[in-house]
């Protein structure tokens, strides 16, 4: 048996110690008798929520309200961007003081919900999955990043819902500008899986430069055998643009003057849907991914030392920020603002290897790691009208919540998904809408591909699994490439109020207290994957 499926068989066997401890046929509300956990379930396939009456109402009234004044659903546009950290912008303490000014993230904070608690998984293809889907990872089998080229041994999307498959159903245009990174080929791309318009590619940046760019590849740009056999090892190497129904086409090349501008190209194509649907006056569903500021940074035209800091990283951030203004802007332009929920983030925390050039982070750690600098990301909610101003929050709140909320914002219930799965992503509409609004999440569990690594409740974090550097004695610097993962003699427990680095764990008992609700909810956790075993897809590490 390989370690990935050991882990697998770990997992059932804690299931079921677990089961045999509480007894045959043990329900989630038999675990969570603890009133330290006050989430409470409402059917066995969903994670339970806590329960706010009076938020939900509030939020019910107003899009009810807005529904009556307007006669349609509202628009939904999530806004992803690539490896930036907690700490790149200024509403989160970076900005001018790290030498790249993020004025509209800013506005967007002031104006709407800053989440200082917002969590993706720790790389990429994970999170995407996960927020698409409102499942972990582990579930669809979308563990870890899907390189060029890479054969996977079945469709992970052959029996996954997306947000957008199930809201083009219920009357909503969907399209995704940018990257995607979950896939290639026929059945595993966006136009195959709910979009019904694709702008963008289907890897990352990174796989594209390496041919071109002879600073940071030249064993690879100096001999042209393996340059040519690198440039045609079996995966497009262009922005396409394809539509549901079979349209697909090439159509700009990514050599580095492609990479450096094609944001600016994703912005185009973004703008010109906002247009078209406020034309239609038809709900939208669209995820804006930039492929900044992933590297490798190559400026676009007019943004090579925009910065005050004048390094590409820098000059990436500042002209990301330059695009979510201007989409907010055609929003406005339009009249939809007041009808579009928006939601700002990243994918991961900063991706260190390439450091110095590369984001911020407060954190311990960086994308790749289950320390809060992998996962602890920047999460604004903006909607004029809808979101309250000025709103700061400690709350917690999964990117996979971005799949039932605009589910919810949708219209579509909760009764109409596929009953034959387990969704960990909760509903948080009211949590967002209602002016004082309570996080519904009782619990963050952090997963790195098949290893549960982690529980955040409250202000309290358990590591059950550590992940170290093996080339830096265990500090927060260095890539998801050079990671280890290990497991712990006794669970780390950290207060990240007292320590957010996750420097000292908890000594001489300090935090013994938090054993048994922390136990009984990663009891109940672990219990899910029992019912609904992990799923393979071919990226497990041998």
């Amino acid at each position: 048996m390989n370690k990935k499926h050991a882990a697998i068989a770990a997992i059932a066997g804690i299931a079921t110690a677990v089961t045999s401890l509480t007894g045959s046929g043990v329900k989630a509300a038999d675990m969570q008798p603890n009133p330290f956990l006050p989430a409470v379930p409402f059917t066995s396939n969903m994670e339970p929520v806590i329960p706010h009456p009076k938020q939900q109402e509030e939020a019910a009234a107003k899009l009810n309200a807005l529904e009556k004044r307007l006669g349609r659903k509202p628009n939904i546009l999530i806004i992803v961007v690539d490896d930036m950290g907690w700490g790149d912008p200024g509403c989160y303490g970076g900005g001018n003081a790290v030498g790249a000014p993020t004025p509209n993230m800013d506005r967007l904070a002031e104006q709407g919900l800053r989440l200082t608690s917002c969590y993706s998984q720790p790389m990429s293809t994970p999170t995407r999955a996960s927020l698409m889907t409102g499942r972990l990872p582990a579930r669809t089998g979308l563990i870890r990043p899907i390189m060029a080229g890479e054969k996977l041994t079945r469709n992970p999307w052959s029996d996954e819902q997306t947000a957008a498959k199930i809201l083009g159903k219920a009357g909503y245009t969907t399209a995704l500008s940018g990257k995607w990174h979950l896939g290639e080929g026929k059945g595993l791309e966006p136009q195959d899986n709910g979009y019904d318009e694709f702008y963008g590619f289907l890897v990352v940046t990174a796989e594209y430069t390496p041919p071109w760019d002879v600073r940071r590849y030249p064993e690879l740009v100096n001999h042209p055998l393996l340059r040519e056999t690198y440039l045609h090892k079996g995966f497009d190497n262009h922005i396409i643009h394809a539509k549901k129904g079979g349209f697909k086409e090439d159509v700009k090349l990514l050599d580095i003057e492609g990479i450096a501008n094609c944001d600016q190209d994703f912005l185009k194509f973004s703008e010109q849907f906002i247009h078209k649907q406020a034309e239609k006056n038809q709900p939208f569903y669209l995820i804006h991914a930039t492929a900044k500021v992933h590297f490798d940074n190559w400026p676009a035209e007019g943004y090579q030392g925009k910065s005050p800091a004048g390094t590409p990283y820098k000059d990436a951030v500042v002209e990301v920020d330059d695009i979510i203004g201007k989409l907010i802007k055609v929003l406005e332009e339009t009249g939809q603002a007041e009808n579009t929920f928006v939601f700002v983030t990243s994918d991961n925390g900063p991706e260190e290897s390439a450091y110095y050039d590369c984001g911020v982070t407060p954190f311990r750690g960086a994308k790749g790691h289950t320390w809060e600098g992998g996962i602890r990301i920047p999460g604004i909610a903006y909607w004029p009208g809808m979101i309250k101003g000025g709103r700061d929050s400690d709350g917690l709140f999964d990117l996979m919540d971005l799949f039932n909320t605009s589910l919810a914002i949708g219209g579509v219930s909760w009764q109409k998904l596929p009953k034959d799965r387990y969704y960990d992503g909760i509903n948080q509409t009211s949590f967002l809408l209602s002016d004082n609004g309570e996080s519904n999440r009782q619990s963050i569990f952090v997963w790195n591909q098949y290893d549960f690594m982690a529980l955040r409740w409250r202000e309290f974090k358990s590591h059950l699994k550590i992940n170290a550097v093996d080339n830096m004695s265990y500090s927060s610097n260095g890539g998801w490439q050079n990671t280890l993962v290990l497991d712990t003699l006794y669970p780390w427990t950290y207060s990240l109020y007292r320590d957010p680095k996750e420097r000292y764990p908890g000594q001489g008992g300090q935090y013994e207290w938090t054993i048994v609700p922390m136990n009984l909810e990663g009891q109940r956790h672990l219990l899910s994957f029992k019912k609904y075993p992990p799923k393979k897809v071919g990226l497990q590490v041998p």
